[in-house]
């Protein structure tokens, strides 16, 4: 597994959102409920729904086939759905409470500040929601230069690989999967730096089913939140 050697080698850090950077106290379930009901006619039983380290592309796989959807036919609709729920999450977002994690602003705020390594997302949301959650928590989007999404695969381990891709394209030249931090609050962010060889960070703020449920998953850093990072992954000010 991957360890920081170097933290001035670590040159990307990818960062999931809900759990992780902010906890969206039940919009994201609302504001998809609503876009399905527009999109698809149906919420195909939404309520009882586990999002944790899902795409929103895999969430509507998993439930639209019971009412008669197929593959194909998700995929089609799947920009009509993504331009539905950014639309239905920007009414009705401010009707939620939505809260930083701890630890998450001032550290991606201080990343920015400091300009080094670049900010990133990987995210299971639309590419349309992400900035609006992102704001409702007080996080100026722009901070993250890149990201892949929720709509681009339905997949999760498909996301770095595009993500590290973009930032390549951005800086023009080629970043070490190893270089890269991917930190995220379930089993399935975990499993995604894995899949790129990229260093795992967990933290345990978000949406784990148990409490060792981040623990089997082997983090290379596992974190209770994210006040500790400094010190715990990249302690370049010690």
């Amino acid at each position: 597994m991957p360890q920081i050697t170097n933290p001035q080698d670590i040159q990307l850090i990818l960062w999931d959102i809900d759990g992780t950077l902010i906890m969206p106290k039940g919009v994201g379930r609302a504001a998809t409920r609503l876009a399905m009901l527009e999109i698809f006619n149906t919420d195909a039983g939404l309520e009882t729904h586990y999002f944790g380290g899902k795409t929103d592309w895999q969430t509507l796989l998993d439930l639209l086939p019971s009412q008669g959807f197929t593959e194909d036919a998700i995929q089609e609709l799947l920009p009509a759905y993504a331009q539905s729920v950014a639309r239905h999450m920007g009414r009705i977002i401010v009707d939620y409470s939505v809260e930083q994690c701890p630890g998450a602003h001032g550290l991606v705020a201080e990343l920015h500040r400091l300009g080094h390594p670049l900010q990133g997302l990987v995210t299971g949301n639309t590419e349309t929601i992400a900035p609006i959650k992102l704001r409702a928590g007080g996080f100026d989007p722009d901070w993250f230069v890149i990201g892949a999404y929720g709509n681009e695969s339905p997949n999760r381990n498909d996301l770095p690989p595009l993500a590290v891709s973009r930032a390549e394209k951005l800086i023009g030249r080629k970043i070490a999967p190893e270089n890269v931090v991917i930190i995220g609050d379930t089993p399935a962010d975990i499993a995604c730096a894995r899949a790129l060889g990229a260093v795992a960070v967990g933290v345990r703020t978000g949406y784990a089913t148990s409490p060792t449920e981040l623990v089997d998953a082997k983090p290379d850093y596992l974190l209770n939140d994210l006040t500790t990072f400094w010190k715990d992954v990249l302690p370049i000010f010690t």
